[in-house]
């Protein structure tokens, strides 16, 4: 892996997500039982996450890859308060666990790993390996792909009207956490919102909305359609920032 990043970071990138992906999928269908398929999960997902921790850090690739502070403040991104309307905002709607207490464990454990491998990989790498050429390429294919990945879970046992939902809020969620990764530098935010939002995922059930417009599809349009216009707001605050001062890339593999 060493060998194949210091030749091509994209191709190291495309490694990983195809790993990740695969293996994935795989696990899901080892097992009917959500217990089993979550305790798999987060497994898998922890040591995926503890290899690539070990990578970058024993290859000085933290700042790099964004696993540092952001060089523009808290204040001036807003307190990143929009990406808490749009990773919590849905539990206003109705509160409930989808699946048994103990699987739900599993579950956010699972997803909180989610948060950092899918950020790192597609923003990190993946981003950070185009935008070395041509950076309005590296925004456009990272958050495309990383919305059209989830073209998978159709395979997975996901109903089509949802996953084109869910594809259509992660094109729009992957251009807003690129952007913001761009112009601060870090990571760290993208992958706090990315975890809460998926978390979030197993425990709201849009109870009242469902109740209020008639039905799942309904409600599940509105919520990804008011989500998606603070995300286009948000994302252009963040477009019109200062962009930062580049600096030269020392990143070297030892």
């Amino acid at each position: 892996m060493k060998k194949l990043f210091e030749k091509n970071e994209v191709m190291f990138a495309v490694v990983l997500i195809i790993i990740y992906v695969v293996g994935s999928s795989v696990i899901l269908n080892i097992s009917d039982d959500e217990l089993v398929q979550n305790i798999a999960a987060a497994a898998f997902n922890a040591v995926m996450t503890v290899f690539l921790l070990v990578f970058i850090r024993k290859n000085a690739l933290m700042k790099h890859i964004g696993l540092c502070r952001s060089e523009v403040s808290a204040a001036r991104m807003w307190f990143y308060i929009p990406l808490v309307i749009c990773a919590a905002g849905s539990l206003c709607f109705g509160i409930g666990l989808e699946m048994s207490p103990t699987a739900t464990v599993f579950r956010t454990v699972k997803m909180l790993f989610v948060g950092f491998l899918e950020e790192v990989i597609f923003r990190g790498f993946l981003f950070k390996g185009i935008s070395k050429s041509n950076v309005t390429r590296a925004i456009v294919i990272s958050s495309v792909t990383f919305g059209v990945g989830h073209i998978v879970n159709l395979f997975n046992g996901y109903d089509l009207f949802y996953n084109i939902m869910q594809i259509i809020f992660a094109v729009a969620v992957g251009f807003l956490l690129v952007f913001i990764f761009h112009r601060t530098g870090s990571l760290i935010a993208c992958i706090g919102f990315h975890s809460l939002n998926n978390c979030v995922t197993g425990f709201t059930t849009a109870e009242y909305l469902i109740k209020a417009l008639g039905s799942e599809e309904t409600a599940s349009i509105v919520l990804v359609g008011v989500k998606i216009v603070v995300i286009v707001i948000y994302m252009l605050y963040v477009i019109k920032l200062p962009k930062r001062q580049p600096t030269a890339d020392t990143t070297r593999v030892h």
